[in-house]
């Protein structure tokens, strides 16, 4: 079914003088440069949705072992529930900061995004890619600046956690 737009840009095209036609639209890019793109795209927003999906469980389970620890004192319950859930709020903040899962998933979620933006300036050959001479080699030099970017981010965080981790080992009270 043809639209009205659809039909006066095909009557337009066939109207054109043959100097000013464009070529035909080829199928979608393939290539090593868009099969690593969409590879990465897929790679970061599945890392990203796994990580979202531990850190709301921890999160949830951190919450509601919290809420119990004053309701277990208040029925008089024995110490060791009390201390017990006490105890599990510990540890599931401590597996939250060694995972760094809400980090793993802004950092994921915002590559994942800002590779595909320069999937959408690519196919439109807009932006960076507009009038470039090479616009396939301008996106695999920005795909691979996007992940090295990422990378070195998640590497920064890891030496963070573990000076911190290392840095609280070492403290008295």
């Amino acid at each position: 079914m043809t639209t009205p737009a659809r039909a006066k840009k095909i009557a337009d095209q066939v109207n054109e003088p043959d100097s000013v036609k464009q070529p035909p639209q080829a199928g979608p890019p393939s290539g090593p440069t868009w099969e690593r793109l969409e590879d990465q795209v897929g790679w970061y927003d599945r890392k990203s949705a796994s990580s979202q999906r531990v850190f709301k469980r921890l999160k949830v389970l951190q919450l509601a072992a919290a809420a119990l620890v004053p309701v277990a004192a208040s029925v008089h319950a024995a110490v060791w529930i009390t201390g017990g859930l006490g105890a599990l709020v510990v540890v599931v903040e401590g597996i939250q900061q060694l995972g760094q899962y809400q980090q793993n998933w802004m950092n994921y979620r915002s590559t994942c995004e800002a590779l595909k933006h320069e999937k959408y300036l690519y196919l439109a050959s807009a932006g960076h890619y507009h009038g470039s001479e090479d616009p396939e080699r301008m996106l695999a030099e920005r795909i691979e600046g996007l992940v090295s970017q990422e990378h070195a981010k998640w590497t920064t965080a890891r030496e963070e956690t573990t000076t911190q981790d290392d840095g609280a080992a070492g403290q008295r009270p």
